[in-house]
């Protein structure tokens, strides 16, 4: 089942950020929150790292096309940056607003779709977004 279905892993993947919340929330009271990211990081990089060698997942990166590398250090580049941001605005506000607002990602995947990747959205796919603006900002007001 997990092996062909995107939408089991996107569900977990849900169910893990909705953890990530609270975990940071609670974590952040007490730390630093670019010094929380970094331990953040580094837990990642030996959990994924871990994965990829019992897996024996690790290619050669001269087999990784140029064009693909980029955009992957450019992914990482943008997760760096929204996690120190997502750390900082969990040690400043509620988890129940900070989270609403960081799933605005959503709406912007959507339209950097459109935009960046050529993607095709029907109108009951821009009501969705619409929808989940409102729920959003519904979610975060206090």
């Amino acid at each position: 089942m997990f092996q062909t279905s995107w939408l089991s892993w996107a569900l977990l993947s849900a169910i893990f950020a909705a953890l990530t919340a609270v975990f940071t929330k609670l974590g952040v009271n007490t730390i630093n929150s670019d010094f929380a990211t970094f331990i953040r990081t580094c837990v990642i990089l030996i959990l994924v790292g871990g994965i990829a060698f019992f897996t024996q997942k690790f290619q050669p990166i001269s087999e990784v096309s140029s064009k693909g590398l980029l955009f992957i250090v450019l992914s990482g580049l943008a997760t760096g940056a929204s996690w120190l941001c997502y750390f900082r605005a969990m040690s400043l506000g509620q988890a129940s607003q900070v989270a609403p607002i960081d799933k605005l990602s959503v709406v912007f995947v959507a339209v950097f779709g459109v935009l960046v990747l050529g993607e095709n959205l029907s109108l009951t796919n821009w009501l969705g977004v619409v929808l989940i603006t409102l729920g959003i900002i519904l979610v975060a007001w206090q």
